[in-house]
């Protein structure tokens, strides 16, 4: 275990969604693996709104929530299991409006072994 956890780190990523364009919150480095264990997302506004949440690996694009709704001043968490990203995939994010969310994704990077 000394060796993993001597290649690992915990990490966590924050975005204020200024805009409706799609955005990256994370690039899983090469030669690592990340486990993400929580994406919060917060309204701010007091305006409901809704969050849109992909992965996407070269042209590929996965979604994992789609319009997913967000209470006004409310935060959901949006994994509910772990969500697991390997080399080059990119997590990202798209809000339904401008300035009403935003969203911290906490992870742990672990470098492959090799």
């Amino acid at each position: 275990m000394a060796s993993v956890l001597g290649t690992a780190r915990y990490k966590n990523v924050k975005l204020d969604l200024t805009t409706t364009d799609v955005t990256t919150l994370y690039t899983c480095p090469s030669l690592m693996n990340t486990f993400i264990t929580s994406i919060l997302v917060s309204e701010d506004s007091g305006n409901a709104d809704t969050i849109t949440l992909t992965v996407t690996n070269g042209s590929d694009v996965f979604s994992i929530y789609k319009d997913k709704a967000v209470g006004a001043k409310g935060t959901i968490d949006l994994i509910s299991n772990e969500l697991i990203l390997v080399s080059d995939d990119i997590l990202k994010v798209t809000a339904g409006t401008t300035n009403r969310l935003h969203v911290v994704a906490s992870l742990f990077e672990v470098q492959k072994a090799g």
